[in-house]
């Protein structure tokens, strides 16, 4: 029994070839043309999450550039001091004595250390003389460009002859605030509480 034994006719023909397009063209839109536009929708949005995170790198790196800048510039100013590790009241003390050597005597009463967070603030009352108000300037410069994080605070001065400081021998008095941080360092007993997480 012969089911296709006849020719198909035009008409049979063209609605065969029409059937062929529509199946070729379904093929080609499920099987091409949708995966090829997800693959592209999914590589635009890569590319948009990539730009953004180049530009996030970018502004990092500016700011960096930026620190590096000041850093660069403190140092060469001459500036640049360091906030040691806890405990480093030796190092203060003898900083502050090779400071003070060309003085005619001095004064150093260490007060109680204070603490926030990371941060030790150690207090420090001096008292000094000095032959001349050159040596006191020297004195003074040399304390605030210290390599030790240190504040200088309530400077005052007194003597000189006939009141003129620029005369004869200065005596002067001054506080100082040493600064370091417990990031690396060793607690022990003179540590205080923490002031922050007291409150």
């Amino acid at each position: 029994m012969k089911i296709l034994s006849r020719d198909f006719t035009l008409k049979e023909k063209l609605l065969m070839l029409l059937l062929g397009l529509v199946l070729v063209g379904l093929a080609y839109y499920n099987f091409v043309d949708q995966p090829v536009r997800t693959s592209l929708a999914s590589a635009e949005a890569e590319a948009d999450s990539l730009r953004t995170e180049l530009q996030t790198v970018q502004a990092q790196v500016a700011r960096m550039q930026r620190m590096r800048s000041e850093l660069d510039d403190i140092t060469a100013g001459g500036t640049a001091s360091e906030m040691m590790s806890y405990n480093n009241s030796k190092e203060e003390i003898e900083s502050l004595n090779n400071i003070l050597a060309d003085t005619l005597n001095y004064s150093v009463s260490f007060g109680n250390a204070t603490r926030n967070g990371d941060q030790i603030r150690r207090s420090v009352n001096l008292s000094f003389s000095v032959e001349s108000y050159d040596t006191l300037e020297r004195v003074v410069k040399a304390l605030s460009e210290n390599h030790l994080r240190c504040l200088i605070g309530n400077l005052n001065c007194s003597g000189g002859t006939n009141g003129n400081l620029l005369q004869g021998r200065v005596s002067s008095s001054t506080t100082l605030t040493f600064y370091e941080t417990m990031v690396g360092g060793t607690p022990d007993a003179g540590l205080p509480q923490d002031r922050a997480a007291a409150q």
